[in-house]
């Protein structure tokens, strides 16, 4: 892949949806991670930074340095960013309602409640929420349902994660943030290669075979069931609601 037209094929990608839609403003969460801070690079490229709301949402499970690297990334492309802590809505159900509940659902709720502020910022600023969501975590259904997929459209879903990190080589993001171990941040210790149980190279090199046709990598064939394993059971989270026709 050529990442240099790359950059210059999602920016004005961005553009043109704004432009056919109508609207001159952006809302992302950035939550100090490569994927968001990519889409932001590229957003800002897009529309100009004046343009681009951010917002870092942290909770008390949050890494510190989440939140520091989404500064980083702020300081980094000129952003103004404005912290909203989403703590006092999530224990306040949960302290009444679920005590019981396991840290999953937790997350999801944390995820979905980050996109209730994203899409309420995005109405104060008259703009339109820009998803950050690549096509490793789409295909195997790794996030939330109207959570952190939850987004008017998504310029980077074509890319596969070990893409996004060479796309933010050529968009000159921090290492620190490049380099970093992904996580959602859901729990304290959280990482996204553990819980999906295979590293972004396998999964992206054994998605590529499953999707386009290329080359069988040279992997247990086990770790190939499991990938297609995953993306069966996740294709509801894929599809909009079904519904009956009208007879």
């Amino acid at each position: 892949m050529n990442y240099k037209k790359e950059r210059e094929r999602i920016s004005n990608f961005i553009q043109d949806y704004c432009q056919k839609s109508r609207f001159e403003n952006l809302v992302i969460g950035l939550s100090g991670g490569v994927d968001s801070a990519v889409v932001s690079a590229l957003a800002v490229q897009a529309i100009g930074r004046e343009h681009l709301y951010a917002f870092c949402l942290p909770s008390r499970e949050s890494n510190p340095d989440s939140v520091k690297d989404a500064f980083l990334v702020a300081e980094c492309l000129g952003l103004f960013m404005q912290t909203i802590n989403i703590d006092e809505l999530t224990e306040s159900y949960f302290k009444k309602y679920a005590p019981e509940a396991i840290p999953l659902r937790k997350g999801n709720w944390m995820a979905r409640i980050r996109m209730n502020i994203l899409y309420d910022q995005a109405a104060k600023h008259n703009a339109l929420v820009i998803g950050t969501s690549n096509r490793s975590e789409l295909l195997v259904g790794y996030f939330t349902q109207f959570g952190d997929s939850a987004c008017a459209f998504e310029p980077m879903a074509h890319l596969y994660k070990t893409e996004v990190w060479e796309l933010a080589r050529e968009l000159c993001l921090p290492e620190k943030v490049i380099n970093k171990t992904p996580t959602a941040d859901l729990w304290s210790g959280q990482s996204d290669e553990s819980e999906l149980g295979i590293s972004y190279p396998i999964l992206d090199s054994v998605l590529k075979y499953l999707t386009e046709g290329e080359r069988k990598p040279e992997v247990a064939e086990e770790i190939i069931v499991k990938v297609q394993k995953m993306m069966d059971n996740s294709s509801f989270k894929r599809k909009m609601p079904p519904f009956l026709e009208r007879q």
